[in-house]
């Protein structure tokens, strides 16, 4: 899923400050998920805006409204009778939803009001961690399932850097070297001999280096 944070709410009013009425804009996708986008916490930073402004002396009036997704532009379409009314929209979705809802209301400002920081998973309650970079071919199966593209702080593909302390990054010691990881698991596998193979210099042309990605499905266009 993708993983976001929300944004300091000082920054969120300065984004809004002149603006005399303002749409919290939430998404029921990955970001309620981790608890920055859905529909309670609209409600939170509504409410959190309300007082805040009432602080500032400003006029401005604060609503609220979620989405299914914001991804998507038959969702995005339920905003259109009432849109107008507004002078700006604050959208805790991920970084495609302000995306998207300033393409199809290219009048209305749209402020993003979460960090977008990765693709990941909960290793637990209230912890994400990352484990996927989109490179756009994905070769886990070589590597015990394990990623080194997006596990390794350098995205190494033919073993450890060598800097690596007590199966820890050198980079970041809190992080688990993912070439520990993945001889262990290779070895329990009986494959560890499949490491020897030396991969080329990846080509990035598939992943975001290469410019942004299209995917076309042509047994689901309408």
């Amino acid at each position: 899923m993708i993983v976001g944070d929300s944004k300091p709410l000082e920054e969120i009013l300065e984004m809004i400050r002149d603006k005399g009425k303002v749409l919290v804009l939430g998404c029921r996708g990955c970001v309620t998920v981790c608890n920055v986008g859905g529909e309670k916490e609209v409600g939170i930073l509504a409410t959190a805006l309300r007082i805040a402004v009432k602080k500032q002396g400003w006029q401005t009036e604060i609503g609220e409204r979620t989405l299914e997704r914001q991804c998507d532009p038959e969702y995005i379409e339920e905003l259109a009778d009432d849109i107008e009314d507004y002078d700006a929209v604050v959208s805790i979705a991920c970084g495609v939803g302000p995306q998207f809802v300033s393409e199809r209301f290219p009048e209305i400002r749209v402020y993003p009001g979460i960090n977008t920081t990765f693709i990941g998973g909960a290793l637990e309650h209230g912890v994400w961690v990352e484990r996927c970079q989109s490179c756009g071919n994905c070769l886990v199966h070589h590597f015990g399932g394990l990623c080194p593209i997006a596990r390794c702080s350098k995205s190494l593909m033919n073993g450890p850097c060598g800097g690596s302390a007590n199966a820890k990054c050198e980079i970041d010691p809190n992080v688990d070297c993912v070439w520990h990881l993945i001889v262990e698991k290779m070895e329990k596998m009986g494959r560890l001999q499949e490491l020897a193979e030396v991969w080329p210099v990846k080509n990035w042309l598939t992943s975001r280096d290469g410019g942004p990605r299209k995917r076309v499905r042509e047994d689901l266009k309408q």
